[in-house]
Parts: C-alpha cells; sequence; structure tokens
C-alpha cells in the first residue's frame, strides 16, 4: 500500500511548527519559526496575526518540501492552535484589526468584573461550564469592539470576523478575502464563553451579555472531519481536523476512554481527563469543556484543571534572578540538595488558575530562612510544578469520582527526570510519558488523518501509542509529601490574601 503522510500546524504560543506524520504515528519532518513576542502595557500580551500567518505557510512549505521524495504523498492538514487567543479582521481585506490578544493578556480584568457583577452573570457557568474569567476569549472579543473606534458598528455590519487562531489560519488557508471558510471547531468554541457547551451552538444570551454581534463569529464545525481546501500551500490538501492545543494533546495521548488523563507541561500546564459523553459540572474549581468531537458522532467532554506557570517559573529562575544559565540546569541545581529546605514557591504571577481562581493573588516564596540555598529554591520551583498538580488531580478526584490510575505526559518539562519522579511520589500515581512527545501536533494529525480515512477508528491510534518511559510512586516519598502538603496549602492561602488585602 502506497504511504500515506499527513501534515499538522501546531500554531502554539512562541512559534508555528509544521510537522509530517506517517501512519505509524512517527515524525517524518518538523519545521519551525518562532514569532515575536509584544507587551505594549504591563500585562497586555499581543501576537502579530499576519506574521503568523507567514510563519504557517513558510514552515509548512517546507515540510512538504522535506517529503516531496519520500515514497507516498501528504493527503491532509490537521491544526492545533493556542486556545483563547483572539483575533479580528476585516472580511474583504484580510487585515487585522488589531494584533491578537494572547490567552495570557490581562487587560480584561476590570470588564470580567463588571460583567460578574450583572444579574445574568451566572449564566455564563450554566451554559458554558467554564468560569467567567478573563483567560477566555469572549472577554477579548468584547474588549476589542468596545476600544477600536468604530470597530461595533463594522462587526454589526458583518464587516468584521472573529476567530482564535485556528479559524484564522483556515480562513486564509482556503482563500482569503477571496472565498475563505470562516469555521472554528467545538473544542476551540468551548473556550469563548460564547458557547452552549450542550447544544455546541452560540447562545444568543451569552452574546447579549457580552455584546457580540453574531453577525462575526465563526460556524462551529465537529473537531475531525473536513472543513475546506488549503489552497495557499504548495499542494492542495484537505483540511481535516482541527483542535484547541490541549484536546489535541488529549487526542495524541489516546485518551479516548472516561478517566484517561494527560497533563501537558509546557510555559503553562493543562490537565485534561477524559469523561465520555458526560458532562461533569465540576464543584471543585475546574472547567468542564469540549474533549473532541468526530463528525456524525456525540460530543465528549474532559475536565480539565489549568496552571498559568510552570515552565515560566524555570524561564524566571534563569531570566530574572540568574541563578541558571539554561533551563536544563534547573535539575542538576535542584539534585544539589535532598530537599527543598522547607521553602515553597507559589508562581501566582498573574494570579492562579484552576482550582483556585484567584485573579488578584500574587507570587510569593515562603519558608526563608538563612539555611535556604540557591538549591533549595531550585528544587521549590521544581515541586510547585508537582503541588499545582496535586491540587488540581483532587480536585478532579472530587468532580469525577474517577480516580487517577496513571497520569499519560508530555511537554518541554517531561525531559526533567526529578520533576517527573516528583509528581509520581506527590501524586501516588504512576506518571508515563509517550514515545512520541509531540503530542499537540500528534493529536492534530490524528484528527485529520481519520477524516479521510488514513487511520480507520480511534483504536487504530491506540495501537500506535507506545510508553518511553516511567516513574512510579515511592512509598516513602509518598508519605512525606502527603505530611508536607498542608504547607504548600499555607503558602498558596497567602498568595491569594497577599493579592487581596486593601
Amino acid at each position: 500500500m502506497t504511504e500515506r503522510y499527513v501534515l499538522a500546524v501546531d500554531q502554539g504560543t512562541t512559534s508555528t511548527r509544521s510537522i509530517v506524520f506517517d501512519r505509524a504515528g512517527r515524525l517524518v519532518a518538523v519545521r519551525q519559526r518562532e514569532h515575536r513576542q509584544h507587551f505594549p502595557r504591563p500585562g497586555w500580551v499581543e501576537h502579530d496575526p499576519e506574521e503568523i500567518w507567514a510563519n504557517t505557510q513558510l514552515t509548512a512549505a517546507q515540510a512538504l518540501r522535506d517529503v516531496a521524495g519520500l515514497p507516498g504523498q501528504v493527503v491532509a492538514l490537521g491544526i492545533a492552535n493556542q486556545r483563547e487567543t483572539t483575533v479580528v479582521w476585516d472580511r474583504a481585506t484580510g487585515r487585522p484589526l488589531v494584533r491578537a490578544l494572547v490567552w495570557q493578556d490581562t487587560r480584561t480584568g476590570p470588564l470580567v468584573e463588571q460583567l460578574a457583577a450583572r444579574p445574568e452573570a451566572p449564566l455564563v457557568r450554566e451554559r458554558t461550564g467554564l468560569e467567567l474569567a478573563g483567560y477566555f476569549a469572549g472577554p477579548r472579543l468584547r474588549w476589542v469592539l468596545d476600544s477600536v473606534p468604530g470597530a461595533r458598528a463594522r462587526a454589526e455590519r458583518g464587516e468584521l470576523l472573529f476567530g482564535t487562531m485556528e479559524s484564522w489560519l483556515i480562513w486564509n488557508l482556503t482563500g482569503g478575502p477571496d472565498g475563505g471558510v470562516h469555521v472554528t471547531d467545538v473544542t476551540n468554541a468551548s473556550r469563548t464563553l460564547l458557547m452552549d457547551v450542550r447544544s455546541c451552538r452560540w447562545d444568543p444570551d451569552l452574546l447579549d451579555l457580552f455584546g457580540v454581534p453574531a453577525a462575526m463569529l465563526p460556524e462551529i464545525r465537529p473537531s475531525v472531519g473536513v472543513l475546506g481546501t488549503a489552497t495557499a500551500l504548495p499542494v492542495p490538501l484537505t483540511i481535516g481536523g482541527a483542535l484547541g492545543d490541549q484536546q489535541a494533546a488529549l487526542f495524541g495521548q489516546t485518551c479516548f476512554a472516561p478517566g484517561e488523563t494527560k497533563c501537558t507541561y509546557g510555559t503553562g500546564s493543562f490537565l485534561l481527563q477524559n469523561t465520555g459523553e458526560d458532562l461533569v459540572r465540576s464543584r471543585h474549581g475546574l472547567i468542564s469543556t469540549v474533549a473532541y468531537q468526530l463528525a456524525g458522532e456525540p460530543v465528549h467532554y474532559a475536565l480539565e484543571g489549568s496552571i498559568a506557570v510552570t515552565g515560566a517559573l524555570v524561564q524566571w529562575l534563569r531570566d530574572s534572578l540568574g541563578l541558571i544559565g539554561s533551563a536544563a540546569e534547573v535539575e542538576t541545581l535542584a539534585r544539589s540538595v535532598s530537599d527543598n529546605g522547607g521553602c515553597y514557591v507559589v508562581p501566582a504571577f498573574s494570579g492562579l488558575l484552576a482550582p483556585h481562581w484567584a485573579g488578584r493573588a500574587r507570587g510569593l516564596v515562603a519558608g526563608l530562612t538563612s539555611y535556604v540555598t540557591k538549591g533549595h529554591l531550585a528544587r521549590a520551583v521544581l515541586e510547585a510544578t508537582g503541588w499545582q498538580t496535586r491540587d488540581v488531580v483532587r480536585a478532579m478526584d472530587a468532580d469525577s469520582g474517577l480516580p487517577l490510575t496513571a497520569l499519560r505526559v508530555d511537554g518541554g518539562m517531561t525531559t526533567n527526570n526529578l520533576l517527573m519522579q516528583f509528581l509520581a511520589d506527590v501524586l501516588d500515581s504512576p506518571v508515563v510519558r509517550p514515545m512520541v512527545g509531540e503530542t499537540v501536533s500528534l493529536g492534530a494529525a490524528y484528527a485529520a488523518g481519520l477524516a479521510v480515512g488514513v487511520w480507520s477508528d480511534t483504536g487504530a491510534l491506540r495501537r500506535n501509542w507506545h510508553r518511553s518511559a516511567q516513574w512510579v510512586p515511592d512509598p516513602k516519598r509518598v508519605a512525606a509529601l502527603d505530611a508536607a502538603y498542608p504547607e504548600w496549602e499555607r503558602a498558596v492561602q497567602l498568595s491569594i490574601a497577599w493579592g487581596e488585602r486593601p
């Protein structure tokens, strides 16, 4: 049988990657290009959508050229994207109205407080499964409509389009102003605060609450299914799937059964547990969200715990404090001591997300004594990721009733063996890393390949999954960390109280 390949575009927070996979789920070619981060004011984070579009075209063309001499052909394109990042552009010209407002951007805090005070605010959690927070795309869209002169009137006339990053890319890939397809998938739509999570349709009451004209919204489609044809590439390709990056990682980790759980450890960390066709309403500070949908099939849901700062804390140790020269050095420094010396770091640089949702919390270092060295601080930095993961897992166990039997992990921080062992101990659960670490891109490729028949069903995808490493809990360390956990909880409460001070 002639080999068939799938191209995945992973449009991330700091770069865009185009990766070609074969039917065994193996990486065949990869190209990557970073884009600039814009910080025009404190708390504001922006990207240039046109730069990202250009990088997508470039990396995709390079990857396609890399495999042009191989037997077989690339037959489909899948897209994974940074979620919640908001783009508004002109339907006629394709020019963005302003730079994209990134998911890390906090400018909508005052707007969210105003909306939360309105009597209809409880509709947000009831209809979307999400918290009313500036983390999501809806408040960012409202900010653009309120802040750019003439934007609201133009949006109401249908002259402006809104989308998260996959919508922007699909529209451009399929023709842009010349017939571009304006769509999103259910996972990305579920991150806007504008979609009813049950019906998977834009909700008129939520549109009224946020003041968003329906004319500017994309059509909501399943995650797996044909979305259009990418004619802007050297080889026209069927766009067969799109998923938000964390749902793509869940898909790439083949977590298709209720209870199966993954966590991606990058700049922030995102833990998702598949809850099947049941929408589990969180009572413990998690997000009830869409996991994925195959065309013609019911929606699958997930519980999600979003952690804002994990890998970024290591970067802070490197770039702001200068205690290490590279991210990899943090493990060596942390191994120079046997424990954290009683030191705890709460990385609430822009508040805390799940399960606390304390937007005003601020970072702190607790337990400092003259005994604490830079080694102890490095260890506390790594342990902060484990403690935050434990907070989320405890909430998830309480919400779903599906106890964690193993945590599948991916992302750059999973190369840190000390951290992975700490995770196994603090969670009292095996931690497993797959052979293919590019799970976000692989999930996008799997979605597109399913749509065009490269893979027959999700069972075929499961057979591609192989373990590369596993960490098992050490009973003695589990007991010691159970005893230390209240110290972490106390530090978190101090972080929240500091932010709430008069």
